[in-house]
């Protein structure tokens, strides 16, 4: 018998997405790589949207919205990390285009409590034959909505 992951807490917008920094994500000095922070953060992101069914499965025309590619990566480190172990990204939406979308990010402490690193990413979706900006699709667009955040 396996024990449930405890529930989120609750948080005003967003969602908190729990991911785990293992040992070899530190570098040389005991600090979580600089370089593993995007790497979490897209793994969070991933499992959000897979939860919402949206997936890549290796086939780009079938991917629809997971067709799209990042256009800005912005990332402040506040506070570092030593130790792995279980911590969070927590996600919402910045902006919700027609082809684009900026979401925001913060690493942090399970609970949210406390954040290592904070940022954001601009995302286009793309048409997987043209390769050029493309709309998001509209069941895309309304889970996506539920992300936004309340001052956006």
């Amino acid at each position: 018998m396996t024990a449930e992951a405890p529930p989120a807490p609750a948080l005003s917008y967003g969602r908190l997405i729990p991911v785990t920094v293992h040992f070899d994500d530190l570098d040389a000095l005991g600090l979580l790589h600089n370089a593993r922070y995007p790497l979490l953060v897209e793994r969070a992101w991933a499992e959000l949207w897979q939860a919402n069914g949206i997936t890549f499965d290796g086939d780009w025309v079938a991917a629809g919205d997971a067709c799209n590619a990042v256009k800005e990566l912005r990332l402040t480190y506040e506070a570092p990390v030593t130790r792995p172990g279980p911590y969070a990204v927590h996600l919402w939406l910045d902006r919700l285009g027609t082809t684009g979308l900026t979401y925001g990010f913060r690493f942090c402490s399970p609970d949210g409590a406390v954040t290592y690193a904070r940022g954001s990413r601009v995302l286009v979706r793309l048409d997987a034959t043209t390769l050029r900006p493309a709309p998001w699709s509209e069941g895309f667009r309304g889970a996506a909505r539920e992300l936004l955040r309340p001052d956006a």
